[in-house]
């Protein structure tokens, strides 16, 4: 298996009208708002990275959307810290990481229509304390926002941005900030709040406009989780799930015999085995029979993820010498259809 292309593994995986296989972001391009989430730890921010400059170099006007996140993605895209404020972060790519109060603050001058007045408001201790009580509305804050973005034109009357990359809060924070739209409509009597809560939610269900991304690793914890996730999503909430996105996928070095081969002797895989036969030629068994364990199950995970959820699945490759820096994001960028 080359992990050097990303990859469909549903009987319905999307053709072009030219009828080959559409690359990840070919596919997801059409859409106006994507949510990026996953468990904690597989990369989401960067595949968040390397799907905006995809999408950028087919063309694409991109915001990345952060939730008030400990912020990597400049790092990742090699550029200047970012902050509340929109910046444009690569050719074609603005990112934005939204805090909670400030997005409340300006959705808050919006509707009243005087930011001196939603200032003096918001900046109440009393009124702060009353909104972080508030459940989910500070998710909201975040979301909204995030979704406002899609409703901006540019002094030509043109979409500002053609792509919303949510990168949502990890696997059950995620899922509760994807929750809060449809909470809303269902307790929140009729105003503004509701009025863009149904718009909003509207959007998210729609197939067309918009979807879920869920980013995992080849690992047995990741594809669990992510495999609850997609049927929480699909079953509880009902928003569409576009893809699923492999990351760190590792080339095998060995076939289904060697790895049963490198498995058989026990003591290779012993905790204090890299020690004991550091500098010894019985070091490269040691060396090769752990390789063979995180090869199988790589195998295991992909075949189960493939089974159990009939999405396609883009696999990117694991970085050695380039993660979480701007030249491995272009590399990823590639892997997506950049």
């Amino acid at each position: 298996m080359t992990p050097s292309a990303p990859r469909s593994h549903s009987k319905d995986a999307p053709k072009s009208h030219r009828g080959h296989l559409k690359s990840v972001a070919e596919e997801l391009g059409s859409r106006r708002f994507l949510f990026v989430t996953g468990k904690g730890g597989v990369g989401k921010t960067t595949i968040c990275g390397a799907l905006a400059l995809a999408l950028a170099a087919r063309g694409k006007r991109v915001l990345v959307a952060m939730c008030n996140a400990k912020e990597r993605l400049s790092a990742i895209l090699g550029t200047r810290p970012i902050g509340h404020d929109i910046v444009e972060a690569a050719p074609r790519v603005h990112a934005v990481n939204i805090l909670p109060e400030r997005a409340l603050e300006e959705y808050g001058a919006m509707v009243i229509k005087s930011n001196t007045v939603a200032k003096l408001v918001f900046d109440n201790k009393y009124v702060s304390a009353f909104f972080r009580a508030v459940p989910g509305l500070y998710e909201w804050s975040m979301l909204g926002k995030a979704w406002f973005h899609t409703t901006e034109k540019d002094r030509d009357g043109h979409d500002l941005y053609d792509v919303i990359l949510f990168d949502a809060p990890a696997t059950g924070h995620g899922l509760d900030m994807l929750r809060v739209p449809k909470v809303i409509l269902d307790v929140v009597p009729p105003g503004v709040l509701r009025r863009d809560a149904d718009a909003a939610w509207a959007m998210f269900r729609d197939p067309k406009l918009s979807g879920v991304v869920v980013v995992t690793l080849p690992e047995e914890m990741p594809a669990t989780e992510t495999i609850e996730l997609v049927n929480a999503i699909r079953n509880e909430l009902h928003l569409p799930v576009l893809q699923t996105i492999v990351n760190g996928v590792l080339p095998q070095l060995f076939t289904d015999a060697e790895r049963t081969e490198l498995m058989r002797d026990p003591k290779l895989l012993e905790v204090d085995a890299p020690s004991t036969s550091a500098g010894q030629p019985l070091g490269a068994l040691v060396a090769g029979a752990r390789r063979a364990v995180r090869e199988r199950v790589q195998v295991e995970s992909l075949d189960r993820l493939k089974r159990t959820i009939d999405l396609p699945m883009a696999l990117l490759p694991f970085l050695f010498d380039e993660a979480s820096t701007a030249q491995g994001t272009r590399s990823l960028a590639k892997h997506l259809g950049g």
